[in-house]
């Protein structure tokens, strides 16, 4: 009985450490983003994917966007809706900013007001889930 116990808390934890927590501005949880791409609301319902070739799909794996490598964001026809830039700005189609993601997870709007947190979340996935998946 205690080795099933120990082995279901051991579970629990493992499931735990694989989802980083996205937060709102005022630190309240606005989701998660599990290590295999899984977009999930505060209540932990999948609202999307995000896939490691790029791929970002809606809870029905219907596929909505694509990230590419160089950190140009195309809704599902291919047309560019936004950017990543290595240096964590995020821009519209038309080269606007709309926001920055800085290397510590602090998620800023285009006036660098801070509009949440994705620690540990890679910048691209961060952008979609905050710019995208309106995550805040």
């Amino acid at each position: 009985m205690k080795k099933t116990l120990f082995i279901c808390i051991l579970l629990f934890n493992l499931s735990i450490v694989s989802a980083q927590t996205i937060e709102s501005g005022s630190h309240s949880t606005a989701g998660y983003i599990k290590s295999d791409g899984t977009v999930e609301n505060s209540s932990h319902s999948t609202v999307g994917y995000i896939k490691n070739d790029g791929t970002i799909e809606n809870k029905s794996h219907s596929t909505i966007g694509y990230i590419k490598s160089d950190g140009t964001i195309e809704n599902k026809s291919h047309s560019t809706v936004g950017y990543v830039k290595s240096n964590g700005t995020v821009e519209n189609s038309s080269h606007s900013t709309i926001g920055y993601i800085k290397d510590d997870g602090t998620v800023e709007g285009s006036s660098h007001g801070t509009i949440g947190y994705a620690k540990g979340v890679k910048k691209e996935w961060a952008a979609v889930a905050f710019f995208f998946f309106k995550m805040n």
